[in-house]
């Protein structure tokens, strides 16, 4: 409430007698002044300290934090650290530790206290851009897991794919480490390198990549034959529904009869976005998604705008988690729009951004969210209508271009690069872990075949072009896009 203030104006009035020297004033009146003015200080007093700018105590709570018994055995903690241990302590270290424990205490992987650092790396993710290695991360049980690589990021070139664990950055173990930690290891200038020790299934591997520019260019589109738009989303951010919009633009002058969303691989973001993008599908006035606060629930329905009026699926996989799985529920339950790939990932909780005044901040689950028909899929994901998978070739550990691989060697990269070159059209003979004549044989082809050094042997450029290659097979034979296609055109012809 604004302190508002009043100026009275005092009559002034002249008399020509001489002054008298006393003021005489009957007893009775003396003792009503002096009780006003009691009064009137007290008030005074009274209203200063409650909503003065500088306030001593606020008298319309007592309950203030050095008051509240919860907090006692916490501060009786600090003062016998700051008392008794044997070095000075590090008075913002231990705070920042006292709120890590209370966060950590909730046991959610999403609730996450940031320090100044971390905050402002975490900004940088929801703008324009930011340089690193471009991937969602995750503290799951004490292992930092990839969600997913950023669309075109050094993450996805390197080969980095969901649900691997990364144990070590440039030798530092991060077990334990909170995600918000990891990221500041793992981010770093454009051009530098960092070596992540990842463990995929059973196998454990060292990855190092260059870290760039990560421009958060969210949405890619191009037309694919008959007309069939094919339009991907790799984050929900502050510009995502503007880039969408234009994207549709694009693809309508195009022709376009038919679309493909495609949210693979795209850890979420914004709920906003989500929810904007959402819009775009479902019918006014049908339910996007309820959010869910403590047993309360708020239902968000779609809203009058600009709607996508041509048939389409969407494509999901394991990647996608978050918005992602908003738009997915809203778009299958409220729009009966075909799902096609894989499980989603299964976040179905909300976070709060709360800035500090030291420029830290506190992310707090607040809510679940619901998809339109109430489901929570927290931790279970949504089952596309139609599952199609990867082939095996796609999830394949990436080769270590400094590691040479030759004849005579036995080893799990070794039998890797024989599915890799299979996979591509080679002859290896037997796939197995053995580097043996015919395996030499197909690496000088391909050697040969890409105007390289005939070695025989498997690094470097060798090593770069074979997952190059395999690389643009797996966007060329897309099962899941094909799939997609056959879908929404049969969508279109009925």
């Amino acid at each position: 409430m604004d302190e508002q203030k009043h100026n009275n104006e005092e009559l002034e009035t002249t008399d020509s007698r001489p002054a008298s020297r006393y003021i005489k004033i009957k007893p009775f009146i003396f003792l009503l002044m002096i009780f006003a003015l009691v009064v009137a200080t007290a008030a005074i007093t009274m209203i200063s300290l409650t909503w003065g700018d500088e306030k001593i105590v606020d008298v319309t709570n007592t309950n203030t934090n050095a008051e509240r018994s919860e907090f006692s055995k916490l501060y009786m903690a600090y003062d016998k650290l700051e008392a008794e241990y044997y070095e000075a302590i590090d008075e913002e270290a231990i705070i920042n530790g006292a709120i890590n424990g209370m966060i950590d205490a909730l046991e959610d992987p999403y609730s996450d206290y940031m320090n100044q650092d971390e905050a402002s790396q975490f900004n940088e993710s929801i703008s324009s851009s930011f340089q690193g290695i471009g991937a969602e991360i995750q503290e799951r049980d004490g292992v930092i897991t990839v969600v997913s690589p950023i669309k075109n990021s050094p993450a996805e070139k390197a080969g980095l794919l969901p649900n691997d664990k990364i144990m070590a950055v440039d030798g530092k173990d991060i077990q334990g480490f909170s995600a918000s930690e990891a990221v500041l290891l793992i981010r770093g200038n454009k051009g530098t390198e960092v070596t992540l020790s990842v463990k995929r299934g059973n196998a454990l591997m060292e990855v190092t990549i260059i870290r760039d520019d990560i421009p958060i260019e969210t949405v890619y589109a191009e037309m694919l034959e008959d007309k069939v738009a094919h339009i991907i989303i790799s984050s929900f951010s502050q510009n995502t529904y503007d880039e969408l919009l234009a994207a549709l633009d694009e693809m309508e002058s195009k022709g376009m009869k038919a679309l493909v969303l495609d949210v693979r691989q795209n850890p979420g973001g914004l709920l906003n976005s989500a929810i904007d993008i959402s819009n775009l599908f479902v019918e006014d006035g049908k339910t996007i998604l309820q959010v869910e606060d403590k047993g309360e629930k708020e239902v968000y329905p779609a809203s009058p705008g600009p709607r996508v009026n041509v048939p389409v699926t969407l494509i999901i996989d394991e990647g996608s988690a978050s918005a992602s799985e908003i738009l997915a529920g809203a778009l299958s339950e409220s729009a009966n729009v075909p799902l096609v790939g894989l499980n989603s990932f299964g976040k179905g909780t909300v976070q709060t951004v709360n800035d500090l005044p030291d420029g830290s901040n506190i992310k707090i689950t607040t809510a679940k969210w619901l998809t339109p028909d109430g489901n929570w899929i927290h931790e279970k994901g949504i089952v596309p209508d139609h599952v199609v998978e990867y082939p095996s070739y796609a999830t394949l550990a990436p080769l270590d271009p400094t590691v040479t691989l030759k004849e005579n060697q036995s080893s799990e990269a070794v039998q890797n690069a024989k599915e890799m070159l299979e996979a591509i059209g080679y002859e290896v003979g037997e796939v197995d872990v053995n580097f043996d004549a015919q395996m030499t044989a197909a690496v000088k082809k391909l050697q040969t075949d890409n105007e390289l050094e005939v070695t025989g042997e498997l690094s470097g450029d060798t090593s770069f072009i074979l997952m190059d290659k395999l690389r643009e097979k797996i966007l060329k034979e897309d099962p899941q896009l094909v799939k997609a296609q056959e879908v929404v055109k049969e969508l279109l012809n009925k």
